[in-house]
């Protein structure tokens, strides 16, 4: 839920046609920063909220690594800020197309994080369909740190991070492009 609502949230920040974009100090980094730190505010107190809830009414809640699996979430979050970076500087371009690819990622992505299945239980010709999607490994390390009789063997921490990172710059080159070029006339199609 953090990787999806991070993406929604970039993805729906102001961009360069917004009125908001008129006054002086505002530019599209602070509207994606907000946009970005509110999904991450939202889920971190749903998360202390559903743990500290169940950890006093059912059953105390033990975690094997709290600190691996709090860097996890950060991860699983800052991918989804990249990957709603390079959206939200498609939209300009396509708000329409923008959008439905929105929706099916978000869609797909939901099948294809690894939530329903455990990673170490696929065959093999089953985990290619699994590999591409950032948001699988951290679902699987997160298994790794957050149990202690599990092992993941079928995924890293560093591929996430690499697709984060380049989606950062994909999405950071493509706001600049379009900020220069952008018209007022196209926020009227928003």
């Amino acid at each position: 839920m953090t990787h999806n609502t991070a993406v929604q949230a970039v993805a729906g920040a102001e961009g360069p046609t917004s009125s908001m974009m008129q006054h002086a100090p505002m530019n599209t980094m602070i509207a994606v920063c907000s946009a970005a730190l509110q999904s991450l505010y939202k889920q971190t107190i749903t998360i202390g909220t559903i743990l500290l809830i169940y950890h006093l009414a059912i059953n105390p809640v033990d975690i094997f690594n709290p600190i691996g699996l709090a860097g996890v979430f950060l991860l699983s979050w800052f991918t989804g800020v990249a990957i709603g970076m390079v959206f939200l500087a498609l939209t300009p371009w396509h708000p329409p197309l923008v959008n439905m690819l929105l929706m099916v990622y978000r869609r797909v992505n939901m099948l294809a994080s690894g939530k329903m299945f455990v990673a170490n239980t696929l065959p093999s010709f089953m985990l290619v369909i699994f590999d591409w999607n950032p948001l699988f490994h951290c679902v699987d390390q997160a298994r790794g740190v957050m149990f202690i009789n599990y092992s993941p063997m079928h995924s890293n921490l560093s591929y996430p991070l690499k697709v984060a990172l380049v989606a950062v710059v994909l999405g950071l080159m493509g706001e600049f492009f379009t900020r220069k070029r952008a018209s007022m006339s196209w926020g009227a199609t928003r």
